[in-house]
């Protein structure tokens, strides 16, 4: 076990020892800090230095890593914070220095008390005025004790020069001396050492701090080596496949550069099997009209292929399978077809409904079928045409007898203008009418009705409403009604029907040509314009009601326009026909009244009974009143002036009126021949003119302004002659 001593004086030489042989601290990574320069030097001799190495030895050994933070080089700063650097010298140097326990003696002032001198007053009055750092530095750097102790530093003579003059002064102090102060010595001694454990204290936390930076740098060179690794593998995996890449995109440009080429082609002779199940299985709808629309594209395709001799086995192989399916989709519509023909039969059916419904949705059935099987479109067609044709017979016949129900007023051969007044020919009407008329359960003549005046019977050609009255009003209607009402209301909805009838041919029967949707119009509606024609003739063959019969006229020159405007010609046999009907009877009338007018007017003599007298007395005869039956004809060419507004030159009206008035002057002349005085007979004539010129005098149209001028004349040339 060494002596306390001698670690005492290996502690204080060796450092200096080893300071003095190096310039800098920073070269030499395993050299001990150096002691503080403001320590004094001990005049103690050298011990051996054998004892050396055991200093170094009680020092905590440090890793032989080359690491940047190795410890076996205490004083570097490349990795250590700012904190950790020693500014100048070793870490215990300054530790010592600058944080010596409280209780123990500053070995300087040990030595200045064994001395007697004090050094730090002398060595600055010596130094002068140099740094104080400077000088310590220059004495450490001088002083060299070699292998002798501080007594036999002391007493050898030949000292280096440099080291001389300091050592010079103290060459006085005898080694007795020395013996005295023994205890100064080892108070020195043993400040020493406690500094020197109290340096070692504060280099252990220091050291454990460097081996757990030491470790943790170990951790991240290994993370940092492990992740070099894995970068690496990482980046041979993105070669890989990157080159991957590169050869799927050559296959993708391949494969697109085939399917440019193919795509086309391929798809344009192929049907997916949804297709074939949706048209084999799949209910009727617009799914199954698109997939219908494939196929078909589908098969001209292949046709196409084949006209153009293209031996393709995919062509070939296609075909059977495409005339197949074609097969069964003409089964499916064949049977979809006739399945809604059979529901247009069903009671209380609204066709136009089931029309838009179930047959123009899915026109292009029809389209398809016409194209692919032409005799079997034709058959259906036909079978449509003859329901069609039972569907509106049936139905206009009903509307035709609830027509028939309604009370109409009766017109005979008594309404002419040359019979009596009313109340003097009402006997004996009911038996005349029910033989004359095929109406005659539905003719009354209970309601009084003026036959001669139009009043509100215009309104029939004014009526707002185009809707035609319904069966069941028709049936509970118990008013009465003028003949023109029932024309009117069965040609509206027979007109009304056909164009609807005629815009779903011409929609649905689309390949047909006008001619063909024409004659199939035709041929549904045959039933229905015969039972309208028959109407009609059941309603005017017996009648003498010429406002009604020109109103009639007017209704079918106003359904002929309506036609006109929705472009729907096919009826226009129907009302010509009609007009046929109603012109001549017309005519017929018109010659009743005029006949009428003139047995009137041989039977006005003055010895005949005939109510058409004025009076059979003499004042009676004298009178100029207007003759009743001036007013009745005033009220009849009021009404025909007032429906011929608007009529054409090629109508028979004009003729007509002008044998009717010429019947009626003569009646009046006649008449007048009555009056013995001419002056009477002249008033008379002004009068029955002048109220003919008046009931006129608000018509319009050609016509009115010819007949108004005429009777015109006819007033001035009385009224200048009275």
């Amino acid at each position: 076990m060494p002596d306390p001593d001698e670690l005492l004086v290996a502690s204080t030489s060796t450092p200096l020892t080893r300071r003095h042989n190096e310039t800098d601290p920073q070269s030499t990574p395993s050299s001990s800090p150096p002691p503080p320069l403001d320590r004094s030097f001990s005049p103690a001799p050298r011990r051996p230095s054998h004892l050396a190495p055991l200093a170094v030895q009680t020092r905590p050994g440090f890793s032989p890593r080359s690491s940047s933070l190795s410890l076996a080089s205490n004083v570097s700063t490349s990795s250590l914070p700012g904190a950790f650097r020693p500014s100048n010298g070793s870490v215990l140097r300054q530790s010592v220095a600058t944080s010596a326990p409280d209780n123990v003696t500053d070995p300087l002032d040990v030595l200045q008390e064994i001395i007697g001198v004090p050094l730090r007053q002398r060595d600055a009055e010596r130094l002068g005025g140099r740094d104080s750092s400077s000088d310590q530095s220059e004495i450490v750097d001088d002083v060299d004790f070699g292998s002798l102790s501080l007594q036999e530093f002391i007493q050898v003579n030949d000292e280096p020069p440099a080291a001389r003059s300091i050592v010079h002064a103290y060459s006085a102090v005898s080694v007795e001396q020395y013996e005295k102060e023994k205890d100064k010595f080892d108070d020195l001694h043993h400040s020493i050492l406690v500094c020197y454990k109290h340096g070692m204290a504060l280099w252990s936390p220091l050291i454990n701090h460097y081996q757990a930076c030491d470790e943790v740098l170990k951790s991240v060179e290994t993370y940092l080596t492990s992740f070099q690794t894995d970068l690496g593998a990482v980046s041979s995996e993105i070669e890989t496949l990157q080159s991957r890449s590169i050869t799927l995109n050559t296959k993708l440009e391949n494969r697109k550069n085939v399917e440019n080429l193919l795509g086309p082609a391929v798809e344009e002779i192929s049907i997916s099997p949804a297709v074939v199940r949706k048209i084999s299985e799949g209910s009727i709808d617009e799914a199954w009209i698109k997939a219908l629309d494939d196929m078909e594209k589908c098969s001209k395709a292949v046709e196409m292929k084949l006209k153009d001799q293209h031996k393709m086995k995919a062509v070939r192989d296609m075909k059977p399978l495409l005339e197949n399916l074609t097969k069964k989709a003409i089964e499916r519509i064949r049977d979809y077809i006739v399945s809604q023909i059979k529901a247009l039969r069903s009671p209380n059916i609204n066709a136009q409904i089931l029309q838009r419904q179930s047959f123009l949705t899915y026109k292009r059935l029809y389209n398809f079928l016409s194209r692919y099987h032409p005799k079997l479109a034709e058959d259906i067609g036909q079978a449509y045409i003859n329901t069609m044709r039972w569907y509106y017979l049936n139905h206009f016949t009903r509307y035709c007898k609830a027509l028939e129900k309604m009370k109409l007023y009766a017109m005979d051969k008594h309404d002419v203008l040359g019979q009596d007044e009313p109340p003097r020919r009402m006997e004996g009407r009911h038996a005349e009418i029910s033989k004359d008329n095929l109406l005659q359960g539905a003719k009354t003549t209970g309601t009084p009705h003026d036959p001669y005046n139009l009043g509100r019977r215009i309104d029939t050609l004014k009526e707002a409403s185009p809707i035609a009255l319904s069966a069941y009003l028709v049936e509970e209607d118990k008013s009465m009604h003028y003949l023109e009402t029932l024309f009117r209301s069965f040609n509206l909805a027979l007109v009304d029907n056909a164009s609807d009838e005629y815009s779903f041919l011409s929609q649905y029967f689309s390949p047909n040509s006008y001619h063909q949707v024409s004659r199939k119009l035709n041929e549904i509606f045959e039933p229905a314009f015969a039972l309208g024609q028959a109407l009609t003739k059941s309603l005017t063959e017996y009648t003498v009601d010429c406002l009604g019969l020109l109103l009639c006229v007017r209704l079918n020159q106003h359904f002929a326009f309506e036609l006109q405007r929705r472009k729907i010609p096919a009826v226009d046999s129907y009302i010509n026909g009609t007009n046929m009907l109603l012109w001549p009877r017309f005519q017929i009338v018109m010659d009743m009244h005029c006949e009428s007018l003139r047995r009137a007017s041989a039977s006005s003599g003055r010895g005949a009974t005939s109510s058409l007298l004025l009076s059979s007395s003499d004042s009676a005869r004298q009178s100029a009143a207007p003759h009743f039956l001036t007013q009745r004809f005033g009220q009849f060419l009021q009404g025909i002036l007032a429906l011929s507004s608007e009529a054409g030159d090629d109508e028979p009206i004009s003729s007509s009126l002008g044998r009717l008035r010429t019947d009626f002057e003569a009646f009046l002349t006649k008449l007048s021949k009555s009056i013995g005085e001419s002056r009477k007979r002249e008033r008379f004539l002004f009068n029955n003119y002048s109220l003919v010129l008046t009931i006129i005098g608000d018509t319009g149209g050609k016509l009115a302004e010819e007949q108004k001028e005429h009777f015109e004349r006819l007033k001035q040339a009385f009224s200048n002659e009275r």
